[in-house]
């Protein structure tokens, strides 16, 4: 089949190896502009587009996917398939009709559950213990069409956003590679999904990104892992943003211990590992921070070299 891959990060620049490695005809790449990005503003290019020009792909950098001009060199390369993996943008129907197979997107969570921008966040800020990868059709509403496969993904305690999402693209590029092969086949057998079950995951805003310490120490662990790497997860230390980049749940504080402490409070310091701050039933400790306008850090040597104290409190 002749293949028209669509993405822009990391995660797509793996799937699109994964199916050239399978020898499938990669006859045109499409990513995002080249962009400004990181305090100096240097423009950089996508990993997808690292990965075509490394494999002398032919490259389009459309503007507006809307522009009649590019749906037309799209529709003059008469693809059988376009791939869709984390492009960034919402494509017309008049593309999504070009090819004869349709279009077919690579997405992390199971639909219908967390459909939208940012799947693999809101699955660990709401605590749960196992995601996977959705590919289905292309339709004109978010992330609806019809599922092709799926494959299940267990969460661990310590994942991240980053981590678990390298999880899953890993599982995701072999299970892109074999779907593939059956759309080409023709033993595809797409299943409807259930609307009734459907549950969404918005776009984050970074004050999505503020610790609450009255809440349990759980949803507060939950929520740091969630916004590595972005937003990442922040409180205020003596009234400057103080970015929180590594927890654990910490039995202290908690009633059987008779330890009274509250929401915010530093209750404890441990050499060479980090601080204990209270929550609403019981505690969590403190790993590594990022105070304002500096680098990432051990939490224990910010809490030496700032001098923080038991007894201090972390605004709510």
């Amino acid at each position: 089949m002749k293949i028209i891959f669509m993405g822009t990060p990391e995660p797509a620049a793996h799937c699109l190896k994964a199916l050239l490695d399978a020898r499938e005809d990669i006859i045109v790449v499409v990513t995002q502009p080249d962009r400004p990005k990181g305090r100096g503003l240097k423009v950089s290019i996508s990993a997808v587009k690292e990965q075509a020009l490394k494999n002398d792909l032919k490259l389009l950098q459309p503007e507006n996917v809307k522009d009649k001009v590019f749906i037309s060199e799209i529709r003059s390369f008469e693809p059988d398939l376009i791939v869709v993996v984390a492009f960034g943008k919402i494509l017309p129907k008049e593309i999504l009709d070009i090819p004869k197979n349709g279009c077919v997107n690579v997405h992390a969570s199971l639909l219908p559950k967390y459909r939208g921008a940012a799947p693999v966040q809101w699955a660990i800020l709401n605590g749960e213990k196992e995601t996977g990868i959705s590919i289905f059709k292309l339709a004109e509403t978010l992330d609806t069409g019809d599922i092709i496969a799926q494959k299940k993904v267990s969460i661990d305690e310590e994942d991240t956003s980053s981590t678990l999402t390298s999880k899953l693209f890993d599982v995701g590029a072999k299970l892109l590679v074999e779907t593939v092969s059956s759309i080409g086949k023709g033993t595809i057998r797409p299943i409807k999904q259930n609307d009734r079950e459907a549950s969404y995951a918005p776009t984050l805003k970074k004050e999505l990104g503020v610790i609450d310490w009255k809440q349990p120490a759980k949803k507060i662990h939950d929520k740091i892992r969630a916004l590595d790497p972005w937003p990442g997860a922040y409180t205020f230390c003596k009234e400057k943003i103080l970015k929180i980049w590594g927890s654990e749940i910490s039995e202290q504080g908690k009633e059987i211990d008779r330890i009274v402490c509250k929401p915010g409070e530093i209750i404890d310091m441990i050499k060479d590992r980090g601080f204990v701050v209270g929550a609403c039933d019981g505690s969590i400790l403190i790993l590594e921070v990022q105070p304002e306008s500096g680098k990432r850090m051990p939490a224990y040597q910010f809490a030496i070299g700032h001098g923080l104290k038991l007894g201090d409190t972390l605004p709510n």
